[in-house]
């Protein structure tokens, strides 16, 4: 009951936006974060990322995504596709994509990289009524025993969107833009005009060595990172970095007025794996949340890597 008496408090005293699903692990899922990182890795690169977000409550969101890109020489750019699944009131409401996306690759000069990104998306969204419950289905003592009057509504939604991105970048130094849901397709599942609002996110970091190699030959480097996101009203900021000790890497973020994000993995050059957990600092703290858990898992395929007409950009691996 207190569960459900703050979701109560939430929905009706606090201001409620609607949002894209999010990863924590930002640079785990690069195409995710910005469609002009297609092909940013050279070659063929696969990323599969999980998020339980809120697992103690009964109306949990779980995402899935999957994702390939890659660098072609012949077109001059890079090659993506991502599909996503996201649950929201445990499958009560279902989203899922497929985009594609190009990447065109510009060497501005010998030390300057830009790279420019279009993404196609369809989207395929549904509501499963029966899974809803309403006042009228309560009995005061034996509870949710009786059928409702209510007329079922809703069912399954497909749309087309359009996005874009920009990624900027020197051998130490990246920045980026991207905006989603140019086109602010209607999403609506029941009646009425829904537009999808455009979510804006800006980024940028550096990677730093840390003087050389560490006693035991290993190369150290800190990455500061900054990530600012706007999406209908809703503003976040998200400061942190990464340490890098070799094939080990460890991070902190701290996302305003909601959470901190600690997070480690590790990369072996052809595979990397990752984990995350988001500490809640809101009203919604951990003890009734749960937190939020994430799992990212990559593979990056080795090419025969030609003198490319771009340097690769050093950003994190998580």
């Amino acid at each position: 009951m207190k569960k459900l008496l703050i979701i109560f408090l939430f929905s009706f005293f606090g201001e409620v936006y609607a949002q894209d699903p999010q990863f924590s692990q930002f640079y785990a899922n690069p195409i995710y974060l910005n469609p002009a990182f297609a092909g940013s890795n050279l070659c063929p690169r696969f990323a599969v990322n999980y998020r339980n977000q809120w697992p103690k409550l009964d109306g949990s969101y779980v995402t899935y995504s999957a994702s390939y890109d890659q660098y072609l020489s012949g077109i001059n750019g890079g090659l993506g596709v991502i599909l996503t699944h996201d649950q929201q009131g445990r499958g009560t409401i279902n989203h899922s994509t497929i985009s594609l996306i190009y990447n065109y690759h510009l060497k501005v000069n010998r030390k300057f990289t830009m790279m420019f990104a279009g993404k196609a998306t369809w989207n395929q969204k549904s509501l499963d009524w029966d899974r809803l419950t309403f006042g009228d289905m309560i009995d005061p003592r034996r509870g949710f025993i009786y059928g409702t009057n209510d007329t079922p509504r809703g069912g399954t939604r497909g749309f087309f969107d359009v996005s874009a991105g920009m990624v900027g970048f020197t051998e130490k130094f990246f920045f980026g833009v991207s905006a989603y849901h140019l086109n602010m397709p209607d999403e609506s599942m029941i009646i009425g005009n829904s537009p999808m609002p455009i979510r804006f996110t800006g980024h940028m970091g550096a990677k730093l060595p840390l003087g050389g190699k560490s006693q035991f030959n290993t190369d150290v480097s800190i990455m500061p990172n900054m990530i600012f996101q706007y999406q209908q009203g809703f503003m976040e900021m998200l400061l942190g970095t990464y340490v890098q000790y070799g094939a080990l890497t460890a991070g902190a973020w701290f996302r305003s007025r909601d959470a901190f994000i600690l997070s480690a993995g590790l990369n072996t050059g052809t595979f990397k794996v990752g984990y995350s957990y988001d500490v809640t600092v809101s009203a919604l703290n951990n003890g009734i949340s749960g937190g939020s858990h994430e799992i990212s898992l990559g593979f990056d395929i080795a090419c025969k890597k030609k003198k490319p007409s771009f340097r690769t950009i050093s950003c994190p691996s998580f």
